[in-house]
């Protein structure tokens, strides 16, 4: 009887306290709190400030790396969509903990034309809560965010299926332009 309450008291620790462990995010932003500020470099070299994207909305989406089936995927169909963006007066921005170069690289094998940013240290990544922390190697959660034109977080997605990702976000601008 003993063994198997241990066994009990075990495996509730697992499940509750390892994810924590293994987590550098904090909570992710709320719907209508302000959008974290950030400057990071994208593919080009330049920096790229969340300010600078005041007066238009803004698709933030972060990914786990550059060069992976799933990611390259999403980023596909960002590039696919990007008129569709345009109408709506929104931009995309992509965000990993990979390096520029290999953002560069990225870019200019996939063909695309929208920026990545590069937030090495993760910062940015924990900041929206975004962040998977494996000890050894940290990653970007696949989450996206809109953000409104003033700059606050309009909708958030922590569950994203990369095939169909960009259609659901620009159906989701239309709504929340309508408002």
């Amino acid at each position: 009887m003993l063994k198997i309450v241990l066994i009990v008291v075990v495996v509730v620790l697992v499940i509750f306290l390892v994810p924590r462990l293994f987590s550098g995010s904090r909570a992710v932003p709320a719907p209508d709190s302000p959008a974290p500020d950030f400057t990071l470099p994208s593919q080009e070299g330049t920096s790229v400030n969340l300010k600078d994207y005041r007066g238009k909305w803004v698709v933030l989406y972060f990914y786990p790396k550059d060069q992976t089936p799933g990611c390259t995927r999403e980023a596909h169909n960002f590039q696919l969509d990007q008129a569709k963006y345009y109408e709506r007066q929104a931009v995309v921005l992509g965000v990993s903990v990979d390096s520029v170069s290999s953002h560069k690289k990225f870019c200019a094998k996939e063909g695309l034309n929208f920026k990545l940013l590069a937030d090495q240290d993760g910062r940015v990544s924990a900041a929206y809560g975004s962040l998977t922390n494996l000890g050894v190697a940290k990653f970007a959660a696949r989450h996206t965010f809109i953000i409104d034109p003033s700059g606050k977080v309009a909708k958030t997605y922590t569950s994203v299926d990369p095939g169909g990702h960009s259609e659901e976000v620009l159906a989701a601008l239309d709504l929340l332009q309508k408002r």
